[in-house]
C-alpha cells in the first residue's frame, strides 16, 4: 500500500478507540519494552502524545525510563523537518504547538549523537521495518543525524502491514524495532 493510503487507514481506525482502551493498551505497549535489549543506554528519545487524536500514551513509558533513572529527552519542531531535542526534567515547561503536540518550551538542549534510543512516533510499519508518520519528514531527518548504532524503536497499536509499504523513499529510516502492545517486532 502506499503511505497516504495507510495515514488515512490508520488515522481512522484510532478514532474507535476509547480513552480507556488507549491507556490500556498504552501500559502494555510500555510493558513489552522491557523486552527489547536497550535498558544499558542512557540518553532515550520520546515523543509527546497528542491525546486529542489518539495517539499511543507515552507517559507509562516515561514513568519507566524514569523509574530506571534514565535522562529522558523529548522534541519540539524547528522549522522545516527539524527537530531540537531537550531533556524532560520536573521544571521542564511543556506548551502545545500549531499542530497540538505538546512541546518543551525550552530547557537543557541534547545534541543528536548524544542519544542511544529513539521512540518513534508511527500511524503504521510493515515486517521489513519501514513506518509510515504523519508525511512531514521530521523523524526520517533527525533520525539520519543520529549516531549510526542509535536504537529506532517504533510505537504502535496495530501489528504491521503484511505487505510492504510501496513507496519507500531512499531518505526513509528504517525501524530497528516495533513495540505493539501484542507483540514486539525485531528487524
Amino acid at each position: 500500500m502506499l503511505k497516504h493510503e495507510l495515514r488515512k487507514k490508520y488515522k481512522n481506525l484510532r478514532t474507535n478507540f476509547t480513552a480507556s482502551q488507549i491507556s490500556d493498551l498504552s501500559m502494555d505497549l510500555a510493558n513489552h519494552a522491557l523486552q527489547i535489549p536497550v535498558w544499558d543506554f542512557f540518553y532515550f528519545h520520546i515523543f509527546l502524545s497528542i491525546e486529542e487524536i489518539n495517539e499511543i500514551d507515552t507517559l507509562p513509558l516515561i514513568t519507566l525510563l524514569q523509574g530506571k533513572d534514565k535522562n529522558v529527552v523529548i522534541p519540539k519542531t524547528q522549522g522545516a523537518n527539524t527537530l531540537e531535542n531537550y531533556l524532560l526534567t520536573d521544571s521542564t515547561p511543556i506548551k502545545k504547538n500549531k499542530w497540538g503536540i505538546p512541546e518543551p518550551v525550552d530547557g537543557i538542549l541534547i545534541p543528536e549523537n548524544k542519544i542511544d534510543v529513539v521512540f518513534v512516533p508511527l500511524l503504521a510499519f510493515d515486517l521489513k521495518g519501514h513506518r509510515v508518520g504523519y508525511g512531514k519528514g521530521y523523524y526520517d531527518t533527525f533520525l539520519s543525524n543520529c549516531r549510526e548504532e542509535t536504537v529506532k524503536v517504533g510505537l504502535s497499536l496495530f501489528g504491521p502491514e503484511e505487505n510492504a509499504i510501496t513507496d519507500v523513499h531512499e531518505n526513509d529510516v528504517q525501524l530497528d524495532y516495533c513495540i505493539t502492545p501484542g507483540k514486539t517486532y525485531t528487524f
